[in-house]
């Protein structure tokens, strides 16, 4: 039963990385960018969420959907301020600038709001169901739910919208989709509007299970959550949710069943395991280039 138990534990957490990791993974797969920001921009939803409830006293649907629209705009206005001029740069100009955008967010946060810790409130009550001996907490099922259903629309975003065509067009070819109409920029900044869109949903869900807002709070998630993306296939949007939940899993397991401390460090080398066989990732594609 404690089998079980850590499972459905691991799935809950691996839900959260999932969620973070599709939007690397779609910014990756379309401006074949790696926004390594992508975590502080769910440290800012954290704090827009925070002050939105408990300074504010907003409803709870009504902090989400600020924190969305707040995350929203500051993706694209990172894109178009930081990335946007670097788009024919080297992957090394992309990558450090992608490092600066993540250090000012964080000293931003600190200057703003101090660097103390404050402490999310309660949004989701204690308590669960039981299943035989099996006790399962809402907070774990609501988090598998959402993150089940923003794998949902978004899958069917991609492969049924217009703009979702536009989007693996875009992935495909950039020159080619430019010749048939399609305008790349406006593509990019719907992509980086989406993926902080589902970091803000992440940044909730990540206080609603470790209740502490502080600047550096989206480092550590938006590194596991990159590691998920590469896991299962950096572009991959399937691969993301796979990734996701099986790191959720792995952490779990090795902090139950190993040891606490070495739980990062076991989930990494499965990582570099896993690529060592599969240098794709689990569903990525390899992609020959011609020299």
């Amino acid at each position: 039963m404690d089998f079980l138990s850590y499972l459905i534990n691991g799935l809950g957490l691996g839900s959260v990385y999932a969620i973070i990791a599709l939007g690397y993974t779609m910014v990756y797969g379309i401006a074949k960018m790696l926004n390594f920001a992508h975590g502080d921009v769910i440290m800012i939803g954290a704090y827009v969420a925070f002050f939105a409830l408990n300074s504010f006293g907003l409803p709870l649907p009504v902090a989400i959907i600020l924190s969305i629209a707040v995350c929203t705009v500051l993706g694209v206005t990172v894109e178009r301020l930081a990335y946007k001029p670097l788009r024919q740069a080297s992957s090394l100009s992309v990558l450090i600038t992608a490092i600066g955008v993540s250090y000012f967010l964080q000293n931003a946060a600190q200057l703003l709001w101090s660097s103390s810790t404050k402490v999310f409130p309660t949004i989701i009550p204690n308590g669960g169901i039981s299943l035989g001996g099996l006790s399962i907490s809402y907070l774990t099922l609501i988090t598998i739910a959402v993150c089940i259903f923003v794998m949902i629309c978004l899958t069917l975003f991609i492969n049924r919208t217009r703009t979702g065509r536009a989007m693996r067009a875009c992935s495909e070819d950039k020159g080619a989709s430019t010749l048939m109409g399609i305008n790349v920029n406006r593509i990019i900044s719907i992509t980086f509007a989406i993926g902080s869109g589902l970091a803000a949903i992440a940044a909730v869900l990540l206080c609603a299970t470790y209740p502490s807002v502080y600047p550096t709070l989206g480092a550590m998630p938006g590194i596991k959550a990159f590691t998920a993306a590469v896991f299962g296939g950096i572009g991959s949007i399937p691969g993301a949710f796979l990734g996701g939940l099986l790191l959720g899993v792995i952490e779990i397991f090795a902090k139950a069943y190993i040891s606490t401390q070495l739980s990062d460090a076991i989930v990494f080398a499965v990582l570099i395991i896993v690529l060592l066989i599969k240098p794709a990732g689990l569903l990525g594609r390899r992609i020959r280039e011609k020299v």
